[in-house]
């Protein structure tokens, strides 16, 4: 598979119902970026995480995203 890995920051929210909420992605340039990102992402919500998936575009065939760090609630959260 030729490899393109897209990093991520994806910051969360809690609902007034207690539901963790998905915000919106930001894509970064590196995964120190995609880190920093997220912690910053975190201050302003619940919670964020930052990762990787790397794959193939024109095929859409995409290895399983790659955690890179976690901050504040949101527990053991797989992306």
């Amino acid at each position: 598979m030729a490899g393109v890995t897209y990093y991520v920051a994806l910051p969360f929210t809690r609902t007034e119902g207690g539901d963790l909420v998905a915000g919106e992605p930001k894509e970064l340039q590196s995964s120190d970026a995609a880190r920093r990102e997220a912690g910053r992402m975190a201050l302003d919500g619940t919670g964020a995480v930052a990762f990787s998936r790397t794959g193939d575009p024109r095929t859409g065939e995409f290895e399983d995203a790659k955690v890179i760090a976690s901050y504040g609630e949101v527990g053991d959260i797989a992306v």
